[in-house]
């Protein structure tokens, strides 16, 4: 069975950073990739949207309500062609590669996926999930404890301006 390497990412937050570093690794190892796009938006933000659509309704704007219940539907329908854009990236590196979404929080996808699977070298967790999910180091021995395998976080590049 042929290792894989594991990139977690946020679909609302810039999926494909750092996606460059792990299909160069992936090449560099020659393993295959697993994607998790992890939907940070979790149902606070969807009554949000309700709440804020019901407001328009009862002002008599029954459009704009309409379109700000549709604007959430059209965010998850988006969540293919994010994933066909990640396939179609691994493709032209020419690693072989599996997109999954989910959206529970990054660590309990992780923790689930190696309760019920196996054949991950590494798992690597991207820019965007290390900055929003503020991963504190009980959080990371924690996970590092369940998966049993190595976890690499991915920062965000800076650039240093010079005056």
């Amino acid at each position: 069975m042929k290792k894989k390497l594991l990139f977690v990412t946020y679909l609302d937050e810039h999926p494909d950073a750092g996606l460059s570093y792990v299909i160069e690794l992936a090449k560099v190892m020659k393993e295959d990739l697993t994607i998790f796009l992890i939907r940070k938006r979790i149902f606070s933000g969807k009554l949000d949207d309700l709440m804020t659509a019901v407001t328009f309704a009862e002002a008599g704007e029954l459009e704009t309500a309409r379109q700000t219940i549709s604007y959430d539907s059209q965010r998850d329908d988006n969540t293919d062609g994010e994933i066909d854009s990640l396939l179609e990236k691994c493709e032209e590196s020419g690693v072989k590669c599996n997109v999954y979404s989910s959206k529970e929080d990054a660590v309990s996808t992780i923790e689930n996926y190696f309760k019920h699977r196996n054949g991950i070298d590494i798992v690597l967790l991207g820019p965007n999930v290390t900055d929003y999910c503020n991963f504190s180091r009980k959080t990371l021995k924690r996970l590092s404890d369940t998966v049993a395998r190595p976890i690499v976080t991915i920062a965000k590049q800076t650039s240093a301006v010079s005056t």
